[in-house]
């Protein structure tokens, strides 16, 4: 059987080389070769089979045609209305796979497939024609019992069917039980996939389980194991006399920590004094690689999880609370260990000369970003409470300022825009929902820390050993020409020769400064951007026009900056010779590789947890009306944004006062009937009419 299976396409395929021959469908194929009615079936199977292949390609026409397509590999990406995108380990863009031409593929599979389309101009479409390997193993959702057998609804609405449990396999989950399901069947064609219960989560309404199901399903780790624990312990002693030996002593400069409130890990002081007309401006970054050793099991367990999470109800740190809010800590008062960059800069903002040291530190003052700001503000509490850093708080403001007018004279860009800040109550629930601004305390240690960041990644380069950087790549022409054409409608123009420099961002957002468009040309503005990743190679940053850039400054919360504090400290201790240089040459590609990954999962972690609790807040305001701002516009609808950062969905289906089409080029919705138009950056009034914490959307009705 498998002889004439062979026979007959071997037969198909050299038939459609002929040169004679053109496209055809299966019924016309079958009258040209005198493939009797009953034998359509198996025509069909070779047919298909060839296709697999890569030997032959079927049009949207139904026509086959010869192909000599390649198969390519790279990961799949469900999207929840049943299709999905492939993005090739190649590097090239994005290939659309249909809804039919999925083969049984599963979200984060790694999979081999051929080009099917490539149309002049418009998106490559494809075929998955092997699943290679599944990289997800395990689900989270909620669960439902159906007597003699369960399924589970995977929270990610990416996993595109439940997951069937049969009996026996629940572990005691009940209906309503948040789960994690180890996936033993991913399914296929016409299959459900099928697990059996690893975990119950908690209940759906237990406090604190709707997050920590969104942690578990991205993989996120919320426990450290007994023995990183021990080791925490064992290292995070009192700062002893014999540690500050060979250190630079800086434990009677004046200096001060500025962060939220809240915040436990405090891993960056500031200080800053006046040298005839410069600024001597010192760094200090909390000495974590003095604590986490390399190759320790604190130190694997920092290079896995990568990066600490900052979620609406907790922190998961990368270390230990015994260390990150411990020894690590910049506390008032207490003596620390530090890795200082002690800068002299001029009036104008140009760096002079500088120092990396280690050095022993004790901070005189703790500061919140709202405390600093009610000094510069003038408030009598707040100068009468601080008098003794008032003059050097002062001081920082104005070369803040200065360091911050330097930059954007070189071109960085500044995207504004309000963080979310969400308040909730002792059982999790969102109380309120408002913009969280910056303010000028914030912007001073950001303008320092970028300092310290690029003063390191400067010397570092130039001394061509093996170093993690943090690069931000010149965005794709397409990308821009996108945003070029976009900006028209509203008068402005992007001056893009070879490619776009970033002052020409910087001048775009400057001229919508105040404008009512703003908001939404710097959100496409970024959205145009490329993302920032950790790398070996020194390639600049393009949003802060920085020829160097690395991250140096949060070593309590970053992996990276912990790994490039090794480096630096093995340079000052005279220690970076032949043998220390290769090892790091070795190990720092994949320290970006895994660091950049983490921070993605972080990120996204934060962004779904910010959803999750604005649906949940949104759902004690259904039916209230809301003057809000476009802030998207797609065939099914415009999103539409409120003041206090919600964003929600208007669909075109309940749009009922006219028929509308999407008018690509110009982001707009049209009514067919009136004439009427929804534009980006348009106000409307709204009403809630729906908010789901399942699936983390808002819906709106326009008014």
């Amino acid at each position: 059987m498998d002889q004439l299976f062979e026979k007959r396409k071997k037969v198909l395929y050299d038939f459609m080389g002929d040169d004679l021959y053109v496209p055809m469908r299966i019924k016309e194929i079958a009258a040209v070769l005198q493939i009797p009615r009953e034998q359509r079936d198996e025509l069909k199977e070779a047919l298909d089979a060839l296709v697999e292949e890569g030997k032959a390609v079927l049009s949207k026409r139904g026509k086959y045609s010869r192909g000599q397509a390649v198969r390519l590999k790279g990961v799949f990406q469900a999207n929840v209305r049943g299709f999905g995108f492939v993005t090739p380990e190649d590097g090239s863009g994005d290939v659309f796979i249909a809804e039919e031409n999925l083969s049984g593929a599963f979200q984060g599979d790694e999979v081999e497939f051929i080009i099917t389309a490539a149309p002049s101009g418009r998106r490559r479409e494809g075929k998955v024609v092997r699943v290679i390997s599944h990289s997800v193993t395990q689900v989270v959702g909620l669960y439902e019992n159906c007597g003699n057998y369960g399924f589970v609804r995977p929270d990610n609405q990416r996993y595109l069917h439940d997951i069937y449990i049969p009996a026996g396999r629940e572990k005691g989950a009940v209906t309503g039980h948040k789960v994690v399901v180890e996936l033993t069947s991913y399914g296929g064609e016409h299959m459900k996939p099928e697990g059996r219960i690893a975990e119950i989560i908690g209940h759906v309404n237990d406090p604190g389980t709707d997050i920590l199901s969104i942690v578990m399903d991205l993989g996120i780790k919320t426990e450290f194991p007994e023995k990183v624990l021990e080791q925490a312990v064992r290292v995070g002693k009192p700062v002893s006399e014999a540690d500050c030996a060979g250190r630079k002593d800086l434990r009677d400069w004046q200096m001060v920590t500025i962060d939220g409130e809240d915040a436990k890990d405090l891993d960056d002081a500031v200080s800053l004094v006046k040298e005839g007309e410069n600024y001597r401006l010192g760094v200090h970054i909390a000495d974590v690689a003095n604590y986490v050793q390399e190759r320790s099991a604190l130190d694997r367990e920092a290079f896995e999880r990568g990066t600490s999470a900052y979620l609406a109800d907790r922190v998961i740190p990368m270390l230990p609370h015994v260390l990150s809010n411990g020894i690590c800590s910049l506390n008032a008062g207490e003596d620390r260990l530090a890795l200082s960059c002690i800068m002299t800069i001029s009036p104008s903002g140009e760096m002079l000369d500088h120092e990396i040291a280690e050095t022993v530190i004790r901070v005189d003052k703790r500061m919140s970003y709202n405390g600093v700001a009610k000094i510069l503000e003038g408030e009598e509490e707040a100068l009468c409470e601080n008098r003794e850093v008032v003059p050097m708080i002062r001081q920082m403001k104005a070369l803040s300022d200065i360091l911050r007018e330097r930059r954007g004279r070189r071109g960085s860009i500044d995207f504004d825009f309000p963080e979310t800040k969400i308040v909730l109550d002792e059982d999790g629930k969102p109380l309120e929902i408002r913009p969280y601004e910056r303010n000028a305390a914030t912007k001073i240690i950001e303008d320092f820390m970028l300092m310290a960041n690029e003063t390191v990644a400067e010397e570092y380069f130039w001394r061509d050993v093996p170093f993690l950087y943090r690069t931000h790549d010149t965005p794709d022409e397409e990308k821009i020409r996108q945003l070029s054409a976009f900006i028209n409608n509203f008068g402005y123009h992007i001056h893009v020769r070879n490619e776009v420099r970033p002052k020409e961002i910087q001048k775009l957002l400057g001229k919508a400064d105040g404008t009512p468009e703003e908001a939404l040309i710097s959100r496409l503005a970024l959205r145009s951007m490329k993302q920032a990743r950790y790398s070996t190679e020194n390639t600049g940053h393009f949003g802060l026009a920085a020829k160097y850039y690395t991250h140096f400054t949060s070593p309590i919360r970053r992996y990276p900056d912990l790994q490039i504090h090794r480096i630096i400290k093995d340079n000052l201790r005279g220690r970076l010779r032949e043998g220390r240089i290769s090892h790091y040459a070795e190990i720092l590609p994949q320290a970006a590789v895994q660091c950049s990954m983490k921070e993605r999962t972080a990120e996204e972690a934060e962004r779904e947890v910010v959803k999750l609790k604005k649906a949940e807040y949104m759902r004690g305001h259904i039916g209230e009306e809301y003057e809000g701002v476009i802030s998207g516009v797609t065939r099914w609808g415009i999103y539409v944004e409120l003041p206090n950062t919600v964003e929600g969905l208007v669909h075109v289906a309940d749009m009922r006062d006219d028929h509308y089409e999407f008018i690509e080029q110009d982001y707009e919705l049209a009514g067919v009937h009136t004439g009427r138009t929804y534009k980006l950056g348009q106000s409307v009034k709204v009403r809630v009419t729906d908010a789901d914490k399942v699936q983390r959307t808002v819906n709106f009705e326009i008014v």
